[in-house]
Order: structure tokens, then sequence, then C-alpha cells
């Protein structure tokens, strides 16, 4: 009897705490989370553009470790829409330190945002933490395991300030339009513009890419075309775990194949974010060879093993990738094309983009490496602001227990911090020996003193 309702009990215990799926448990046992959120509202026309940031939008708050970042353009009901009547040119989410008591007389002359941003290369552009666009529905952001984006530690805010999120969500409306990937790829004349935003006048030879299809700008539709006015919105979800040591932190850099600087002249102010890609001549077409391929150096600052890694190219692309200063291949990228009509299948649009999970430990990078970027694109005809980028997430190495400082630390960049280490091991060795010297000498003088002492206490015995 007794074991008949000890049996009962655990039975009756069994469907209340029923064990958790598996893949609800990650990094040692944590708990895994997830949640879906819509951006603010925007609204298009036929042939219209929105271009828009939204700040302090709905995210994940505490100190937590990111998984995943996925995002699509939805109506109001929810349906997905497709890219060939809504392209999205892209999307980008980026955390931001924010003024708590902008009001306060004491911090009016503060800036009321500061953007934080990735670990480069570029200083200027391209700091998002997150970024994709019409590859959105087919490419994955899984961060593996152990490895996480470290996000809401309260130490990294200013005093003052807290962290908050922006989206920005860059998307066209191509429905009716006289020429679809003319308007996506932003081409100046369909626009009919020959200034930008702010109104300086655009170089002659700037044919088409982002200047030419900002915010509220119109791209030319059929006469006579008729279209409602649609209300949409970036519906994106995001998984993280509470932090905890168990999580291995990941850094982020995003290289651009535009940025043709020289490598060691890094400032990130040639990081252009877009190309143009022009039409094959005759004798490549004649040879088959219609294949643009553009290069640059990017030196990574400070090393580690890559843990994942994805490019971001426009239509026409054929791939993108990334070498060590070897040779070595780190990460390929090659995008997949619809061949349909529904939503995540457009027939010619890019809709994923193959993304690379090197095994632990297996793909390495180090501090101040220069790594080449290359980014492929068909030249079957001429292509518009197109964009080459390559994200990776790179999980530092660990280093050896620091040393003890002799006067004073600082943070200091990776190459510099090599160095002095290089330095700081030679000269603790000579101020070791210095000490050890110093040590005989004092005891030698000890030894003496006290022979001094001592005697005279003898003889008089």
């Amino acid at each position: 009897m007794r074991r008949a309702t000890i049996l009962v009990l655990l039975i009756a215990l069994s469907s209340v705490i029923a064990p958790l799926p598996l893949e609800a448990l990650n990094v040692r046992g944590h708990l895994l989370k997830s949640k879906t959120f819509l951006s603010p509202a925007f609204f298009l026309h036929p042939g219209s553009v929105s271009n828009k940031f939204y700040y302090d939008v709905p995210f994940p708050r505490g100190h937590l470790a990111l998984k995943s970042f996925n995002a699509e353009v939805v109506d109001e009901n929810g349906v997905p829409v497709p890219l060939h009547d809504t392209y999205l040119h892209h999307w980008v989410v980026e955390p931001y330190y924010a003024l708590k008591n902008s009001d306060s007389a004491d911090v009016q002359k503060l800036p009321k945002g500061i953007i934080a941003r990735n670990s480069g290369v570029c200083k200027k552009t391209l700091g998002q933490y997150y970024g994709l666009g019409s590859e959105t529905r087919h490419t994955a952001t899984w961060v593996p395991d152990p490895y996480g984006i470290e996000i809401g530690n309260p130490e990294k805010p200013p005093e003052g300030y807290e962290e908050k999120w922006l989206i920005n969500v860059h998307a066209i409306d191509t429905r009716g339009a006289i020429d679809k990937l003319g308007c996506t790829e932003c081409k100046c004349d369909l626009y009919n513009m020959t200034i930008d935003e702010y109104g300086r006048k655009l170089p002659k030879d700037y044919i088409g890419g982002l200047y030419c299809c900002y915010d509220e700008t119109q791209c030319k539709v059929k006469e006579g075309f008729n279209g409602e006015l649609r209300k949409l919105f970036l519906r994106y979800t995001v998984t993280w775990l509470d932090w905890s040591d168990a999580v291995v932190p990941v850094k982020i850099y995003i290289f651009d194949v535009t940025d043709t600087s020289p490598p060691d002249e890094k400032s990130g102010t040639a990081c252009k974010v877009e190309y143009q890609v022009e039409e094959c001549s005759p004798e490549n077409r004649a040879k088959n060879e219609c294949i643009d391929v553009k290069v640059t150096k990017e030196v990574i600052p400070c090393g580690g093993d890559i843990v994942f890694g994805v490019a971001h190219q426009h239509s026409g692309g054929i791939g993108a990738s990334l070498h060590g200063q070897d040779g070595r291949l780190l990460c390929a990228s090659i995008p997949s094309y619809g061949k349909g009509e529904e939503a995540g299948n457009e027939d010619n649009y890019i809709v994923g983009m193959s993304t690379c999970y090197p095994k632990p430990g297996s793909v390495k990078v180090s501090d101040g490496e220069v790594l080449t970027v290359v980014s492929n694109y068909s030249s079957d005809r001429q292509h518009t602001g197109v964009m080459g980028l390559l994200y990776i997430l790179v999980a530092e190495q660990e280093q050896p227990a620091p040393k003890p400082a002799l006067c004073f630390s600082f943070p200091v960049p990776c190459k510099l911090n090599k160095i002095i280490n290089m330095v700081h091991a030679p000269f603790l060795a000579i101020l070791m020996l210095i000490l050890r010297i110093c040590r005989v000498l004092t005891d030698m003088a000890d030894e003496q003193s006290l022979n001094v002492q001592v005697g005279p206490e003898e003889d008089d015995a």
C-alpha cells in the first residue's frame, strides 16, 4: 500500500513538474528565453520609400546574452509581405546610451544619446549589432553555445545614462514600379534625384545608391497604377539567456569591401558601405566571365576564435568571403535566390545567406592580423548601390593571468598590450634580480653588523 501511494505521488509530481524540452535549456542548463515585438508602424504607397530610425524600441532588459535576432516585414494583420511588393533594403538594430534626466540643469550640456557601437572596424558607419536585408527570412543569426553577445551590463553605460535600443528600417514599395530592380537598387533617374537628403548636389558619376532613395522619396510607377496605402511593421524576435559565467562573450566585427584605405591607416572614414558594379565587357561576355570581384584588406584589432560569420549582399551577389593573412579561408557566405511568388521564396531576390559555424577553436585570427575581404557580383548587367559586408563573431582567446603591476595599470589596445607584456617580462626579471642582489647585500650587512655587536660581548665574556 505504501509503495502504491509513493508511486501515485511520483506520477502526480511528474505531471506538475514536467521536464523542460531540450531546446529550452542552453549553455549548461540556463533557461533560453524568446519574445516577439513589433516596430512602430510605417506607411507605404506604391513606389514610396520609408527609411526611419526608431528609438527606445521594445527590447529585453537586464544583463543578458543575446543568442539570435530574427525579423521580417508584416502587414497590420501580421501577414508576411513579399519582397516584390515591399523590398526590405535593410534593417539594423543597435544599442545606445540615453541620458536619464535630460531636463536637469546639471546635464543640459551633455548629449542626450551616445551610440554603443560594435567592435569595429568602420568607426563612423556600420556600428550595428545586427543587420540584414532581403535575405532576412532564411539567414541564421544564432550564436552557438557557449557563446553570447553581452548586453545590459550595468557597468557599461556612462554615469547618468542607461542602455536603450534603436532600429532602422529601410523599405521600398515596388508595387506598380516601371523597373522593380532599378527601384530596389535606388537608381537616381527613377527617383528623379539630383540632391541628397541634406540638399547637397550629387556627383555626376553617382547614378544610384542610398543617396537617391532616402526617406519619403518616390520611385516611378506605371501611369494609372493605383494601390492602397499600406500600414507595415518590422516584426522581430529576440532570443536570449540571463548572463552568467557559463557564457563566453563574443565581439562583433563588420568588414566592408568598400574600405580602401591602407591597412596600416584604418580610420573608419573610408567605409563607403555601397558601390557600383559595371556591366561586363563584350570580351568577358564572350568568355562567359561576367563576374565583378572586389577585394580589400582589413585589420582585426583583437584576435581570437571565429564562432560565426555571414555576408550581406544585394541582388546580383554571388557570394563573399573572408581570408586570413596567409590566404586561408576563414568564412565563405553564399546567397540563395527565390524561385516563387510567396514571402520567403520571391523569384530573383536574395532570400538567404549561408552562414559559417566553425568547430570551436578551429578558426583563429591573431591580434592585428591583416584579413582579406572578397565580394563577388554577377556583371551580366549594371548594379548600383550594392553592398559587400561580412559580419563575424570573435571569442577572444583566454589570456594568461596578468603579472603583478609595478605601479599602476590601464586599458591599452591589443598590440600595445602585447608590447607592454614583452617588455614587462624581462624588466620584471631584471627587477627581481636586483632585489635578490639587494637582499644578499642587506643580509651581508646585517651579518656584519651582528658580528660587530656580538664581538665585544664575547671578548668581555
